[in-house]
């Protein structure tokens, strides 16, 4: 990333700028005074000091765990707690802005369409996915027929996962789909290990039962390895020589900057960074890319997870590997609003993958935030606000219809549709979409996850 113009960068006397002319400390650097500038609203906000190892599942000792509109006019967002005041939820334009990430543009989403010769995906045309980096670059290698691959991941913290967690995994197939790439899927269960109450056994139970899920989606297995960190760093000393390459060009005061831990924080928490960022390189795989270092890798995942690539992209050049690409996706909003993420830790403010038809009605009927108004009479007269209503927005993720949704938009604004016949639809939405997960999940057996997670050749056309 380009240092802005009349930005001061703090970096260290006598340290030259890479081969494109961006200074190598500046990702991290300029990562570090936002972060600073976050939590200097963080505590303003909540009366409390920002604790890394303090989500919106576990809030600082005396906060409220939340913000409300006097509280707090900035959004927070790092990979462990995402709030807001807004019942709209992020304000998008300005994370663009404070991470120094592009937008995705109607022309970029056009030029993936000519590239891919279809309708992209309704994630794109909808702004799920909202923001990259250097995916243009991505475009040129495919059109030049020059190799890329795919990377993404999930942090197994519990046996059931939820419907936001599928929202990367759903892109992502799509992404293999129409590119015809391979893709590594990372396993973070030490990463788990290390920030919830979990054993080491449970962590990777839980990784297995996680893969489950992924494989369901629809993966080809014939180009994706899933692997987890605690099993694949013991039997590849590549990924390993990777991962201490990363740790020993980032100080600890530079994580510290990024991501906010302290002094009493784990070692294994500090040194973690450098694992996620590992499956950026190809040669972390060389059953797949044998010794090739110039393959770049596009990552697909939610904006919260940008810290850990910021500081990725600034190492590469070091360390004579090509930056990761990334595509940044929106949060999947909790049933009561768009302040947080959905939590896996409070049932009712997400859909489980293994809830029941009836299960999925009353949540939504009970918990899912309406932006309807306070009477019938009211609304037919007024309308519903579609930006503020979860029934509307996990429509917008999970009704493939174009047509339908603007029509359902219209109808609810106007006042035409109900609160309730909004959420019917839903609901006639999200039971045979999750019905139908099960389903193929059932058919997942453990053979079928060994194989995808035993390292091993994939096949892809690359030259």
């Amino acid at each position: 990333m380009r240092a802005q113009q009349g930005r001061k960068l703090f970096r260290p006397d006598g340290v030259s700028t890479d081969a494109r002319g961006e200074p190598p400390w500046g990702e991290i650097d300029s990562a570090m005074q936002k972060l600073l500038s976050l939590k200097m609203s963080y505590k303003a906000a909540t009366g409390e000091d920002y604790k890394a190892n303090c989500s919106s599942e576990n809030p600082a000792p005396g906060s409220k765990g939340g913000l409300d509109d006097t509280e707090a006019e900035e959004d927070f967002v790092d990979p462990w707690t995402v709030q807001t005041s807004s019942a709209k939820g992020i304000d998008y334009d300005k994370l663009i802005v404070r991470f120094g990430s592009s937008k995705i543009d109607k022309e970029l989403i056009n030029r993936i369409e000519r590239a891919i010769g279809q309708k992209p995906h309704h994630f794109l045309r909808r702004g799920i996915f909202f923001s990259h980096r250097d995916m243009n670059q991505v475009l040129d290698a495919y059109e030049n027929k020059k190799p890329f691959y795919l990377y993404t991941g999930r942090g197994p913290s519990s046996e059931a996962m939820h419907l936001g967690h599928l929202i990367p995994f759903i892109f992502t197939k799509w992404l293999q789909d129409v590119f015809n790439v391979p893709l590594v899927i990372q396993m973070t269960d030490d990463e788990k290990y290390l920030w919830k109450d979990l054993t080491l056994d449970q962590a990777y139970g839980y990784a297995v039962e996680n893969a489950k899920d992924i494989i369901a989606c629809g993966f080809d297995i014939n180009k994706t390895f899933i692997f987890s960190d605690l099993d694949y760093m013991g039997s590849s000393p590549e990924f390993y020589r990777n991962v201490v390459k990363i740790q020993k060009h980032v100080t600890f005061n530079q994580v510290k900057g990024i991501f906010g831990f302290t002094d009493s924080d784990s070692i294994g928490k500090i040194s973690f960074p450098a694992i996620q960022a590992a499956p950026s390189f190809s040669n972390s795989f060389p059953q797949i890319f044998q010794d090739r270092t110039d393959i770049q890798c596009l990552i697909p995942c939610a904006i919260d997870q940008d810290p850990y690539f910021r500081m990725t992209r600034d190492v590469a050049p070091r360390i004579s590997y090509p930056k990761p690409a990334l595509l940044h996706s929106t949060f999947f909003p909790a049933l009561q609003g768009a302040q947080t993420k959905m939590s896996a830790s409070d049932a009712n403010s997400s859909i489980f993958l293994t809830d029941t038809a009836k299960q999925i009605k009353n949540k939504v009927n009970k918990h899912a935030f309406s932006g309807g108004r306070d009477t019938v009479e009211e609304h037919r007269q007024f309308g519903g606000n579609c930006d503020v209503d979860v029934s509307f927005m996990y429509l917008t993720f999970f009704l493939e219809d174009d047509d339908r949704l603007e029509q359902i938009r219209k109808d609810y604004t106007s006042g035409a549709m109900l609160t309730g016949d909004l959420k019917k639809i839903l609901i006639e939405v999200l039971q045979p979409l999750v019905a139908e997960h099960q389903a193929r999940r059932e058919a997942v057996t453990d053979e079928i996850v060994k194989e995808f997670m035993t390292p091993r050749k994939l096949s892809y056309d690359f030259q």
